[in-house]
């Protein structure tokens, strides 16, 4: 479970959090100028405000990876939205709070 505030430990993402990710695809792919040959959610952790925050790894082709902060929020408030992102990041990489 989740603490108001707090991130959850790093898991697989699911077909939810690739959906949310599919959501801001054009518009995270504008904000870094190219398109993805691949665009694949592999993991996540989440901090609930007013909303979620979702901290996922995308694997954005070849050995590329990429890690999106997105802003998920409440029902009837908005759509999701990119709030960053670190570009250059590999497998390895853990996904945590930027």
């Amino acid at each position: 479970m989740i603490k108001c505030g707090g991130t959850s430990p790093a898991v697989e993402a699911d077909d939810r959090v690739q959906s949310v990710c599919d959501k801001v695809k054009a518009s995270l792919e504008g904000k870094v100028g190219h398109k993805f040959n691949e665009y694949k959610a592999l993991t996540v952790t989440k901090q609930v405000v007013a909303g979620t925050n979702y901290f996922v790894k995308i694997h954005i082709g070849n050995e590329e990876y990429i890690h999106v902060r997105i802003f998920h929020p409440l029902p009837g408030q908005g759509d999701p939205e990119v709030h960053s992102y670190q570009l250059d990041k590999t497998k390895e990489d853990e996904v945590e709070f930027f």
